[in-house]
């Protein structure tokens, strides 16, 4: 039987409302309302456009709330799932404390569930993507940040309080790049804003000593540097920009060696920066799989890019929404 369903997916830099129609399986996007998040005029602000765009989808749509099966939120954390709290995010400054699944409730009727957003991309991509058909599978954001959601026995797994699955806190090194608030950490080599600061370092090394950075030509555009800019001098031949992939590939192995030993998964799904740079990263990152993992663990793992691709925020909004339904009474 059809069913529509409601996803909101919330970002520092943008949200969307997504309205959904599933059938026997399948996942059809209907309609979608994108609006910048306008972080610095409040909660209250972004929270009218919420309610605003999601009265013109449901108008559009010729639908009322009462037809609405279930809405699901994806959000970045620190959240609550289980009291549907938003809990001071810091790309969403302000946000302290946030009874968003109640807010929604209360205004529409709508059954309501809320996930951070790698919990609901790992349940999108294993209903809709390249973890279909797995009942064991590890979702790792690589973007911005690095998150990670964990499918496990064919359950989210969320751990005691919600907080299992933040493998980019796990130290790598004892030095290196800061990511979640950690130098040498998972996420501080394997993110955006962490090859970014490895880019940084080793081009200041380079320029100290008399050389030249095809992608870096003075100290002041240090600030132009980024994953995207570095990895497109790697793919254009640049030795250095290819060194510093090969590190996060290398940093990107040890840790998916732990989690492949830790909770055996039959695939692993890396998104956002492993689909782009999959071929600077692989390298690297296999050869550091082979001498660390357990044969037989690593023989049964898949590693694959994100199949939703651009796709998965709308996606991973409303899987949160289907799968509240398939564990509400």
């Amino acid at each position: 039987m059809a069913q529509f369903i409601l996803g909101l997916d919330i970002g520092g830099t943008k949200c969307s409302v997504i309205l959904g129609k599933e059938e026997d399986g399948l996942l059809q996007i209907v309609a979608k309302k994108a609006f910048p998040t306008e972080t610095s005029k409040g909660f209250a602000h972004t929270m009218h456009t919420i309610q605003q765009q999601i009265d013109a989808l449901l108008h559009a749509s010729a639908l009322i709330p009462e037809k609405i099966a279930a809405c699901g939120i994806s959000c970045g954390g620190p959240l609550d799932s289980a009291k549907g709290l938003i809990l001071s995010p810091p790309n969403l400054p302000g946000w302290d404390s946030i009874p968003l699944v109640g807010i929604i409730e209360k205004r529409y009727g709508i059954q309501t569930s809320l996930q951070n957003d790698a919990n609901a991309s790992a349940l999108a991509e294993w209903k809709y993507g390249a973890g279909k058909g797995f009942n064991n599978v590890i979702f790792l954001t690589f973007g911005t940040g690095m998150g990670a959601g964990l499918i496990l026995n064919g359950r989210l797994y969320a751990g005691a309080n919600g907080m299992a699955g933040e493998a980019g806190h796990i130290r790598l090194e004892r030095y290196g790049p800061i990511g979640y608030g950690k130098a040498g950490s998972f996420e501080g080599f394997c993110s955006g804003g962490g090859i970014t600061q490895l880019a940084c370092s080793k081009v200041y090394e380079k320029m100290q000593s008399g050389q030249k950075v095809s992608f870096c030509p003075t100290m002041a555009d240090l600030s132009t540097i980024s994953a995207r800019t570095v990895a497109d001098a790697a793919f254009g031949g640049d030795e250095l920009a290819k060194e510093i992939y090969r590190i996060s590939g290398r940093c990107l192995g040890k840790a998916l060696s732990v989690l492949i030993d830790l909770l055996n998964p039959e695939i692993i799904i890396l998104g956002s920066i492993y689909a782009r740079a999959q071929q600077l990263l692989e390298p690297a990152m296999n050869e550091v799989i082979r001498k660390e993992t357990i044969p037989y663990a690593r023989e049964a793992c898949r590693i694959v890019p994100a199949g939703l691709k651009e796709s998965i925020g709308d996606y991973a909004a409303l899987s949160v929404a289907s799968c509240h339904l398939q564990v509400t009474p």
